[in-house]
Parts: C-alpha cells; structure tokens; sequence
C-alpha cells in the first residue's frame, strides 16, 4: 500500500491578498482557524490559492510560512505544478528542501500533452524528489484529462501515491480505484461528489468548502470512513447549496468573498478573476445563512 499523507479533509487554503502583497498576518490567522477546527491537512498555493497569479518568490515564502505556522500539526502539501516540466522539478524540490509533506501536482495546462507525455511529465518530476506526490486532474481548467490507464501506469512509481480527482466523472473514477486498488489513492476534487467517492473507496477531499467549514467538512468524511453512512450522507445533501454558492463565479471569488462576510480579511482576488458580483454575494449569504455559518 502507498503512503498515506492524510486520510480526512484537506483544506484548499486561499492565499489572503492586500496592496503589499500576501497577508501573513491573515494567513496565519487562517491557518491557525482550520488546525483548531480539526482539518486533515493544509493544501497551499492550488488552485484556490491563486497560484498562477503568484510571483515565484510570493509562492515560495507563503509555502514556507505554512510550514512554519503548523509546525508539524497538520500536512502542508503545496502545489508544485506547472506546464514546464523542468519549472515543477525545481519547485517541487525546492518544496522538499523547506519541509513540506507532499506535492500536489497538477496536469500541464494550455500547451497540454499526450497520454504518453503526462507519464513522461509525472515520472520525471517523480524521480527528481523523495515527496509524496498527488497527481491533479482537473480537466475543466487544464484542457488535460488522466485517463485510467494512466493512473495504472503511474501507480507503479513509489512516491505517485495518490490523485485528486476532479474530472466530475464517477465513472472514470470508479475506473481508476478498479485499476489501481490501494497503489492510487483518490482524494475528492469536488465537494459536491465527496460521499460519492468516498463509497468507491476514496480517502477525503481536498476541499474549497472547508474553508468556511472546516469542522462539517472533516466530519464528513470521517462519519463515512467510519461507518456512519447516513450520517455522512445527510450532510453531503446539507451542503449541496452552499456548496453551488461557492462554485456560483469562478473558484476562488466566491470563497474569499464568503470568508470576508465572515469577518476574515482576504482580500479580492488578483486580476483576471475579480470580486462577487452583488447578486452572487447576495445569493451566497442566503445560502451561508441558511447553512448555520451567519445569524
């Protein structure tokens, strides 16, 4: 069986922007608000945490202070991807060399690649690092799908251990566990599919949701993985509004809008993405009130 970094949920942490730069002082307060809670682990500079909009050196020092901040509590995996194979090689061991845990890797995106030349791309970067690493599949972003096969293929490297799997398609991933079995474990990329997965024998997610509710969101998963399946159920079903709500613009507008209602101060997002939009912040309220997260 592959190592397994964490078994729950974790966390796509939003990276809080002022005029200065990346607010460490709100990250820090962010980071200390999701270990208290109980999260599985940290996932730092994804998706929802605007890496591409990112200076290396702004990725490079929020990593770092991740790792510093949770000394230990918790796994911080950082996103180490890039569409350059040589870029994510140096990231990722540059990633290893400050401590983190593991390397969330995703698929290479606008010059894309073959089936062949994601298996070429991810054992490269493999065999570069002793980092646990977790293939990204996110194929409405990048343009680029891991089929099954692949995932087979890519299962036979020690430190591949794992994918987050947000193609949407159940089918593809019942494929994948019916490969791979305990050589891939899969992580939820979808909060609105986390039970779902989890009865295909997924280990957790890697979340937006857990931002605003880190505790429910644990609690999910782990009601499921020990035996509590209607519990688990129910409130995968209690979540699926709130959840619409915070994937109603583009990750991750709605979730940074959603902490700053909550009295966090993350900032806007940077440039394409831009703020709510009155309606959605309207709506979004709605739903966070409905939820139990706004009196």
């Amino acid at each position: 069986m592959k190592k397994i970094l964490f078994k729950g949920c974790g966390t796509a942490i939003v990276t809080p922007f002022d005029e200065n730069g990346v607010n460490f002082k709100e990250f820090e307060k962010l980071i200390e608000f999701q270990i208290s809670e109980g999260i599985d682990a940290l996932i730092v500079c994804g998706t929802t945490g605007e890496s591409s909009c990112m200076t290396l050196e702004e990725r490079k020092q929020t990593i770092e202070f991740a790792v510093k901040i949770a000394n230990k509590r918790v796994p911080i995996i950082a996103g180490t991807g890039a569409n350059c194979t040589k870029s994510a090689i140096d990231f990722t061991k540059w990633a290893e060399s400050v401590g983190v845990d593991g390397a969330l890797i995703v698929t290479p995106y606008y010059n894309k690649t073959t089936q062949e030349g994601l298996i070429a791309h991810y054992t490269a970067i493999a065999n570069s690092t002793s980092l646990p690493i977790i293939l990204y599949s996110v194929p409405s972003r990048t343009g680029v799908n891991i089929t099954p096969q692949t995932c087979l293929e890519l299962s036979k490297i020690s430190n591949i251990v794992a994918i987050k799997e947000a193609s949407g398609n159940l089918s593809q991933i019942a494929e994948i566990k019916a490969l791979c079995r305990e050589n891939l474990h899969i992580y939820s990329g979808n909060d609105d599919q986390i039970v779902p997965i989890l009865s295909l024998g997924g280990l957790g997610v890697i979340s937006v949701l857990s931002n605003i509710a880190p505790k429910f969101t644990h609690e999910m998963v782990t009601n499921f993985l020990n035996g509590k399946i209607i519990e688990s159920t129910d409130m995968q079903l209690d979540s699926i509004y709130l959840t619409k709500a915070l994937f109603s613009e583009v990750n991750p507008i709605p979730v940074k809008a959603a902490l700053n209602i909550l009295g966090y101060n993350v900032g806007i997002p940077r440039l394409p993405l831009i703020e709510m939009t009155e309606k959605g912040q309207e709506k979004l309220k709605q739903e966070m009130k409905q939820f139990g997260l706004l009196k």
